[in-house]
């Protein structure tokens, strides 16, 4: 296992591949005036956790040929594995990196590395293994995946991706309260999975949180 600086621990991705994994996720949700980015929301991590588990090694799944090009209905269609996705693509970009810029990824500019998932995006960008787009696809899905999903698989740290969008998370037991109440946002702190687990929240006799309301800038209770 690996460790980071932040104390995290990783079961698949090497330290270079959290490297690159970071910076990536610093360029397709990056922070900024409205709060963290991917990055800060621990989107390596959720996306190490994902590999390690069975999803990362298709164990579930129908690995037998024949393997045609597929259409984007037709789901997953690449014979590789996600860890051996990402563990050719990493390498295979910072190959790319090095020979047309030379440096790896996360010491590229900010500039650079937008050029580089454009690249990988649009399958300008030619790695050997396997097809860039298919790549930048699941690097761009599992971005998303760990900056909006449940803390509990250790991205959306803090909930900053459902703060971002005012999601309130897991459901509460106070909706009937406010049932005649139209046309007027539902301001709360966000409840996760995690936080009920861990004993952060306080629940009702059916197990269900209790939403606490969130301040607006006019110092009122939003709803």
């Amino acid at each position: 296992m690996q460790e980071a600086s932040d104390h995290t621990v990783y079961g698949y991705l090497t330290q270079p591949e959290v490297r690159f994994l970071d910076a990536v996720a610093a360029r397709l949700i990056p922070a900024d005036e409205l709060g963290p980015g991917a990055k800060e929301a621990g989107v390596t991590c959720f996306i190490d956790r994902q590999l390690t588990s069975v999803w990362g090694s298709h164990g579930r799944n129908y690995r037998m040929g024949p393997w045609p090009e597929g259409t984007p209905q037709q789901g997953f269609q690449s014979r590789l594995t996600p860890r051996e996705i990402y563990r050719a693509g990493i390498r295979e970009t910072n190959v790319y990196c090095l020979k047309q810029y030379r440096k790896a990824f996360e010491f590229l500019a900010p500039q650079q590395q937008d050029e580089v998932l454009k690249g990988l995006e649009g399958g300008i960008v030619e790695l050997v293994s396997l097809s860039s787009k298919l790549f930048f696809g699941l690097l761009m899905r599992n971005t998303m995946e760990g900056f909006f999903g449940d803390p509990i698989y250790g991205g959306n740290r803090d909930k900053v991706g459902w703060k971002l969008i005012g999601f309130p998370g897991v459901p509460a037991s106070n909706y009937n309260d406010l049932i005649d109440e139209h046309n007027v946002p539902y301001r709360v702190e966000p409840v996760s999975i995690l936080d009920i687990q861990q004993g952060r929240v306080a629940l009702d006799a059916q197990g269900l949180p209790r939403h606490v309301r969130v301040k607006n800038a006019e110092g009122e209770n939003g709803r």
